[in-house]
């Protein structure tokens, strides 16, 4: 009885390594659906930042079903919380590549998606980012991440020319919050204000979670520069902006892409009133974008954020690559990604340069009016001119 119940043991754990061999592991080629994974924050602060993204691609990957899916499969978007935080985004990014994704399309804090990008890349895993803006991400990881979106030292420089010829500024104060996104665009810059004969006056930094925000403005104040320009997230971005003009400061202010969020505009308030942003456009700046927009409403019963169309346009811009590679193999997804020239989406025609970023600038400026994000200004041939 004994040696009969050994024998059927090993043939029982011989039908498990044999199912696991033929079907078990979770491969995204050899899958039903072809998986593509989505980290960003689903979590705190920035929560509806990366709500809105990941619906972006679940709308774009819906589109894509609808019509017979790819490949002959479905599409299939996964989502993983990432926290913004470094330590966290390399493990969703492990999850995600243990749940068997082909590529990874999202990213929002820069400092979880370089770590992401890092563990992606080990695995010849494309990523593709909507949001994360520190050049280091292409620079570091060049291949195999592709952006959609613009660069911290491109949008500095903008920032530091509509302060200086537009809101003729001499003087600028810059407060960031030690985050990799915001202390690289802080740096972009201030670098770019000396550049062009503009005075820092000030340079400082907040604390991401502060709530309190009055020794900072008093520290502006005291500096009293013509223009402010605040590079951190939106959650203390709407605050900061609160109590400055509560404290009574009138300096000009400008806020980074970071707070083109409608958080941003529920705690400012009225206060928010007359404060730019540097930001690439919004969909709702985009003609082409309209049906996008009407369409994520309907599904998603909210406007979508700042940086939804733009992970709408990557989603997009992937799901043609893999169709052109004709494979789910990520290595041949990245050989099709390198080769996407004048990809038509809705924020404009898409081509990587060698490195992996976009080739076209992207940045603008727009003013907070009335509870909205309005478009305001864009370099024309080199000039500022109103966006009509």
């Amino acid at each position: 009885m004994g040696r009969h119940r050994g024998k059927w043991a090993v043939l029982f754990v011989s039908v498990l390594l044999l199912v696991a061999a033929c079907g078990g592991g979770s491969g995204g080629a050899s899958a039903d659906t072809i998986k593509i994974g989505v980290p960003v924050p689903l979590t705190g602060d920035y929560a509806s930042a990366g709500e809105a993204i990941l619906n972006a691609a679940k709308l774009a990957a819906q589109e894509i079903n609808d019509q017979g899916g790819l490949l002959g499969k479905k599409v299939e978007v996964i989502g993983q919380d990432d926290q913004c935080d470094s330590q966290v985004g390399v493990q969703a990014a492990q999850k995600l590549i243990s749940q068997g994704i082909v590529a990874a399309v999202g990213g929002y804090c820069s400092s979880a998606s370089i770590p992401e990008a890092g563990e992606f890349a080990k695995k010849d895993i494309p990523f593709l980012l909507d949001a994360s803006t520190n050049p280091v991400l292409t620079e570091k990881n060049p291949g195999t991440v592709f952006r959609i979106c613009g660069r911290d030292d491109e949008q500095g420089p903008v920032a530091m020319s509509f302060m200086k010829d537009v809101l003729k500024a001499q003087t600028v104060g810059i407060i960031h919050d030690n985050t990799t996104y915001a202390k690289g665009l802080a740096e972009a810059a201030r670098d770019a204000a000396e550049s062009l004969g503009m005075t820092v006056v000030l340079f400082t930094t907040i604390t991401p979670g502060e709530k309190d925000f009055s020794s900072t403005v008093t520290a502006v104040k005291r500096a009293d520069p013509d223009a402010l320009y605040f590079t951190g997230y939106h959650a203390e971005g709407g605050l900061l902006v609160k109590q400055a003009w509560e404290m009574g400061l009138r300096a000009a202010l400008v806020v980074s892409d970071a707070n083109q969020d409608p958080t941003f505009l529920q705690t400012a308030g009225s206060a928010a009133n007359g404060v730019y942003v540097t930001t690439a456009p919004l969909a709702e700046f985009i003609p082409a974008a309209q049906g996008f927009v009407q369409k994520y409403k309907d599904t998603f019963k909210a406007p979508p954020g700042g940086f939804s169309v733009y992970e709408y346009d990557a989603m997009h811009v992937l799901l043609d690559a893999i169709k052109r590679a004709n494979s789910t193999d990520p290595k041949a997804i990245v050989t099709a990604l390198k080769e996407t020239k004048d990809f038509p989406g809705i924020t404009g025609n898409i081509t990587f340069n060698t490195q992996g970023d976009r080739s076209d600038k992207l940045y603008m400026v727009a003013v907070a009016e009335n509870g909205q994000f309005q478009p305001y200004m864009r370099i024309v041939n080199g000039q500022w001119q109103k966006v009509q």
